[in-house]
């Protein structure tokens, strides 16, 4: 038995999931707008996002091109003591120089 009215069309589903998607990209329009980094990540500009500064759970993130790469720190990095050797510099070109600093007199 068939009502009237009936309606056998097998894309009537369709117009509900254009609505989804409709809802998705706002919902994103709209979280790119809350977080900007987010969207500097999205953008052709090499940038470097810093999460946590200076705790445990710090994380580095470098954004150079079209590559992102994700840097954690562990508990047995950074530590422990040293000295200074030298001192590098990054010049206009990008290009990065190391000098190292003169031995101190013997005496």
């Amino acid at each position: 038995m068939q009502f009237e009215g009936d309606d056998d069309d097998p894309l009537s589903g369709v117009a509900n999931l254009f609505d989804l998607a409709m809802v998705v990209g706002a919902a994103l329009m709209i979280a790119l707008v809350v977080r900007p980094q987010v969207a500097d990540l999205l953008s052709d500009q090499d940038m470097t996002l810093v999460k946590n500064p200076g705790q445990s759970d710090m994380e580095i993130i470098v954004k150079k091109g079209h590559e992102i790469a994700r840097y954690q720190g562990t508990a047995n990095q950074g530590e422990g003591r040293g000295k200074r050797v030298g001192a590098a510099y990054q010049l206009e070109d990008g290009q990065i120089i190391y000098v190292p600093e003169a031995a101190p007199p013997s005496h």
